[in-house]
């Protein structure tokens, strides 16, 4: 130790070190704050201030030492392969994207998507007639859907994008240029629906060129074809001159060495367990593979083809469904393969020990805040009493304390109704992204709260009505089943599931769940209006009441009702009336064009000849939601 540190740790001042070691034979002018004592010169010190010395050892923090997978670096150019083009067919909903897929397949996925909407990732490999394949993804061109674009634009080589000839640009089909653009990734054109009769082919080249998308017509280096998905015309010539971009774009692979790929979609299958569609980048893929991809890690079980037939092994470019997961990784992570099974789980535990510390980061700053905060609102209150006798301040205590009272049974209730508490179950990780977009969409929680239980991917459990019945929330199932049993356990429960099929009736059935939860709003129906021609006043036993002679101008006056004053366009009373005459007799309704005299439950009104007399009724209506999503 230095003679300061020493100082400082017995709490004592340099000149007392000094002072210590005066008569000994160590040479104190030589002596600076930030020399280095040996021990015997410590231990000295000590004994002659009286205390005592207890040893320890300095702790050292332990950093952990990065134990991720990482990709390998660019393999020889030597080493390279050709390998089949990865396309992803981008476009707006509704353009025919996966209809021009169905008839390059000659298959009919169009006709199994619900609403006829595409709603997940499909990764297929075509085989062209003339020997050369080419691997599709058909993204989905629905609003809800925009981060499943990206990760298509991510993975691929060439976007197709399909316009509909009689329909333009439209939004997805901006979007669409700009993930294009922003993965760097080349465009063909296919221009569809050529067939109809308002087609207008050339229409649609001039709107792109707004987006920098520029036909060879127009001088730029985009190809478009004039296609018809319905008919199959000119779907050759589609492929022919996406294999021509391919071929100047000279895509190569490595096939050897461990396996990096990319999650394109992943799902639980009742038998098979977590299940990912995937195309591999680099690599062979083989049975007994050890693989990683995000927090979760796999012994490649069982591999297999979009039609579901076995394969042995997958090359680059090849969409291929993998089994044998632990968990289930997010669409969209990178999947590399490992040595062995503890290498995996280090990974796992490494990846899941890092978001640990990000986690922890930003907690901390969050307290840091709050304390901030707090230690804000103390010092404010102490303010407020800072001068006061002591009994004045608690006299002020036990006043602000009378002032809250405990929140009673009704109010409680009144303050969870404006909650919806929801669980979200998904068909695939996709879907279910998809749908929490939506939800950070979510701007209405002024009127009321939008609460996200839980998530998760696969069908709906036992678990989720346990959740819902406990914070009394709605279970949303998007594509997915809940059996009879979980169906009668949430109906005992009181628990309600909400299946759909198609994105955007889920979100409008949200939208009406929201709706319900608000108060209703009153609105005033007028059922006549009279003027005031007269006033006089009439003597009830002792008193004078004033009363006004009308004539009804427009519907009529019903007693019952209520009723409201109007002197130049300003309310002046509402209320109901305590006596309604026509000529002497007592009548409960007069109509249109009749005269009658009324008097108010309020006497102090005085009446103006010129005023006017509404007779209304108030009708509870349904509030709704000011959410919108955006489609």
């Amino acid at each position: 130790m230095t003679v300061e540190e020493l100082a400082r740790a017995m709490e004592k001042d340099i000149d007392c070190i000094y002072e210590a070691l005066m008569n000994t034979t160590i040479d104190i002018d030589s002596l600076e704050a930030d020399s280095h004592l040996d021990e015997v010169w410590i231990k000295e010190v000590i004994k002659k201030a009286g205390m005592k010395l207890k040893w320890s050892k300095l702790k050292q923090d332990k950093v952990r030492e990065n134990k991720d997978a990482v990709r390998r670096p660019q393999a020889d150019p030597a080493l390279l392969t050709p390998r089949s083009p990865v396309v992803t067919i981008m476009g707006h909903v509704d353009h025919g994207k996966t209809t021009l897929l169905d008839k390059l397949r000659k298959t009919q996925v169009a006709a199994m998507e619900a609403g006829g909407i595409t709603q997940h990732i499909g990764a297929f490999l075509v085989s062209l007639p003339s020997g050369e394949k080419i691997t599709f993804l058909d993204t989905p061109g629905h609003a809800a859907f925009s981060a499943m674009r990206a990760r298509g634009a991510q993975v691929t080589d060439i976007v197709i994008l399909v316009v509909a000839a009689d329909d333009g640009v439209m939004k997805q089909t901006v979007e669409s240029i700009q993930h294009a653009k922003d993965a760097q990734v080349p465009i063909v054109l296919a221009i569809n629906k050529c067939d109809k009769a308002e087609a207008d082919p050339e229409k649609v080249k001039k709107e792109l060129l707004a987006y920098d998308v520029v036909c060879e017509d127009y001088g730029g280096d985009v190809q478009a074809v004039h296609v018809s998905a319905l008919t199959g015309d000119n779907l050759m010539a589609l492929a022919e001159a996406t294999i021509t971009l391919a071929e100047m774009l000279e895509l190569k692979a490595d096939p050897t060495g461990p396996v990096e790929g990319t999650v394109i979609e992943s799902f639980t299958d009742k038998g098979r367990g977590p299940v990912t569609t995937a195309i591999i980048q680099r690599g062979t893929l083989r049975k007994g593979s050890i693989l990683v991809a995000g927090k979760s890690w796999a012994k490649v079980r069982l591999m297999f083809d979009e039609n579901g037939k076995t394969i042995n092994e997958a090359c680059p470019s090849m969409p291929v469904g993998i089994i044998g997961w632990r968990d289930l990784p997010s669409a969209g992570d990178e999947i590399l393969e490992v040595e062995s099974e503890p290498r995996a789980r280090e990974v796992v535990d490494w990846r899941k020990y890092e978001q640990e510390q990000e986690k922890n980061k930003e907690d901390l700053k969050m307290i840091e805040e709050k304390r901030k905060e707090h230690q804000e609102a103390h010092r404010k209150a102490r303010e407020k009493y800072g001068t006061l006798h002591w009994k004045e301040r608690s006299f002020i205590k036990y006043q602000e304390k009378k002032k809250q009272k405990p929140i009673k049974p009704k109010e409680k209730v009144e303050r969870d109704s404006n909650v919806l508490p929801i669980i979200i179950k998904g068909d695939v990780d996709g879907s279910v992204e998809a749908i929490l977009n939506i939800m950070d969409t979510y701007d209405a929680s002024h009127e009321c709260e939008l609460e996200l239980v839980h998530f998760g991917v696969g069908d709906i459990s036992e678990n989720d009505v346990n959740l819902a019945e406990t914070f009394h929330g709605v279970i949303y199932g998007f594509n997915v089943n809940a059996g009879n049993v979980i169906q009668q356990s949430a109906a005992k429960k009181g628990v309600q599931i909400k299946l759909h099929k198609i994105i955007y009736r889920l979100i409008e059935d949200l939208q009406g769940e929201l709706s319900s939860r608000l108060p209703c709003t009153l609105e005033e129906h007028v059922i006549g209006e009279a003027s005031i021609l007269a006033t006089f006043s009439v003597t009830e036993g002792k008193k004078k009441v004033p009363v006004a002679g009308c004539r009804v101008q427009k519907g009529q006056l019903e007693k019952p009702k209520k009723f409201k004053l109007i002197r130049n366009g300003h309310i002046i009373w509402k209320g109901s009336l305590t006596s309604l005459k026509h000529h002497k007799d007592d009548i409960s309704i007069i109509k249109t064009g009749m005269d009658c005299g009324l008097s108010l439950d309020d006497e102090k009104i005085e009446f103006k000849v010129g005023d006017e007399i509404v007779c209304y009724e108030e009708k509870e209506v349904l509030a709704k939601t000011s959410w919108d999503p955006g489609f």
